[in-house]
């Protein structure tokens, strides 16, 4: 008697792990199932093709950019088809804007903006200083490629802000914070204190630090200062809000 009972035990048992087993197939089923739907809805988005960035205005791209970083703040991204942008890529680029900004990590600037392959020229350092061959890389960008808007992006946090605020010295570090020192320096209307722990203050170098990079921009390169004069460019600074992912312009 014991023994049956222990038999009828052990077939529930498996009984039971059995349909377990089919439960959980079926929920990836449904699962794979979905993903095949979502698959299904991403879309060819628009590449821009030489034609297409001639016919947008520096205002109108900027437009594009604002929006953007509103469908990202609101979670509202596009699903792309890659592989389309990868195949349309490979026969030229005409993004609308280049992008000057800081190395930190937790700032996507793609995703930033909404974009996708072939939209924007990102630069990239620590601090999002100017020196040769970034202007040589924006020069490229707007006078040879198209582009028609450059934006100084800096953020709230930065590292290398702190670190230039700190007086920190470490190898080629060094040299590269002595460009954001100016920025630390100007603010001798600033009452409260200026450390790196009171945040009000890195706030101020880094919007200043933007502000410098924009004027570097226009004084080290006649190339990108004719073109802004001419109306074929516009050069703007913003910040990057860590907390909300919102994009602040300003000039």
């Amino acid at each position: 008697m014991k023994k049956a009972f222990i038999l009828v035990l052990s077939l529930l048992y498996l009984y039971c792990c059995l349909n377990s087993c089919k439960n959980k197939s079926t929920t990836i089923e449904n699962n794979e199932r979905q993903t095949v739907i979502k698959n299904e809805e991403i879309i060819n988005s628009e590449f821009l093709t030489a034609e297409k960035q001639s016919e947008l205005t520096p205002q109108k791209i900027l437009e594009v950019l604002k929006a953007g970083n509103k469908d990202y703040t609101e979670d509202n991204l596009t699903v792309r088809n890659t592989s389309f942008r990868i195949r349309e890529a490979s026969l030229g680029q005409y993004p609308g804007a280049v992008v000057l900004s800081c190395l930190d990590s937790r700032v996507p600037v793609e995703d930033v903006f909404h974009c996708g392959i072939g939209d924007l020229f990102v630069a990239r350092v620590a601090g999002n200083i100017v020196n040769e061959d970034i202007l040589g890389s924006l020069e490229y960008a707007c006078k040879v490629s198209g582009a028609k808007a450059i934006v100084v992006l800096g953020h709230e946090h930065c590292g290398a802000i702190k670190s230039a605020i700190d007086n920190v010295e470490l190898g080629n570090i060094t040299a590269l914070l002595s460009k954001i020192k100016p920025s630390v320096n100007s603010l001798n209307d600033f009452k409260e204190e200026k450390t790196s722990k009171n945040q009000q203050f890195v706030e101020a170098v880094c919007h200043q630090n933007v502000k410098k990079a924009i004027e570097d921009i226009r004084t080290l390169s006649p190339i990108l200062k004719e073109m802004e004069q001419k109306g074929e460019i516009v050069i703007v600074g913003a910040e990057y809000h860590m907390e909300t992912g919102k994009v602040d312009f300003f000039q």
